[in-house]
Parts: C-alpha cells; sequence; structure tokens
C-alpha cells in the first residue's frame, strides 16, 4: 500500500487509548481499527481533521507515502482510472 498508518504510534505517543479518541471523535472502534491497521480503502476528510484536531497533531504525523504507487484493479463495469480521477465510461454499459 502506498499510503501507510502511523494512527497507533501517534496515540501512544500522546498516551491517549483509541477508545478515547472513538469517542472524541465521534467513530466506531470498528472503523478506528480499520484505520489503525492500514486497511481502510478511504477516509473522510472531515474524520481526519477531528482525529489531527484531537491528537494535536499534522496529518503528516498519521499518513504517510510509502513512495509506492497503489495498484487500483479495473473495476468490473469497465471505468477506470485516469490522471488519479475515477471515471465511467461514456455511454449506455448496458448495450
Amino acid at each position: 500500500m502506498a499510503i501507510r498508518v502511523y494512527l497507533e504510534e501517534v496515540l501512544k505517543t500522546r498516551e491517549m487509548t483509541s477508545k478515547e479518541l472513538c469517542a472524541l471523535v465521534d467513530i466506531t472502534e470498528a472503523n478506528l481499527s480499520i484505520l489503525r491497521s492500514g486497511k481502510a480503502k478511504g477516509v473522510r476528510f472531515s474524520t481526519i481533521n477531528k482525529i489531527c484536531w484531537h491528537l494535536k497533531c499534522d496529518v503528516g504525523d498519521i499518513l504517510k507515502f510509502d513512495g509506492k504507487l497503489s495498484e487500483t484493479p479495473t473495476p468490473a463495469w469497465g471505468g477506470g482510472r485516469q490522471n488519479g480521477f475515477l471515471v465511467e465510461l461514456e455511454g449506455n454499459q448496458d448495450e
């Protein structure tokens, strides 16, 4: 994965439990666990904003680019990525 998550390390540095952060950010422990493990496919900017505010950190403290390109498989509906954006094929896909 191209993006590494260092949330666990920041939590330890701040002496805060993930359960405490969940209560402050208003997300479930399951969702925070997915984020902490690096298995999340995406995260809302508003969630990152709340996490950083409560941990008094910068986004770069919890998310880091490892210098590798993460390959994303082409969706079954035939679309793909173009310049980093998800695009759909033009026309009716049912034909």
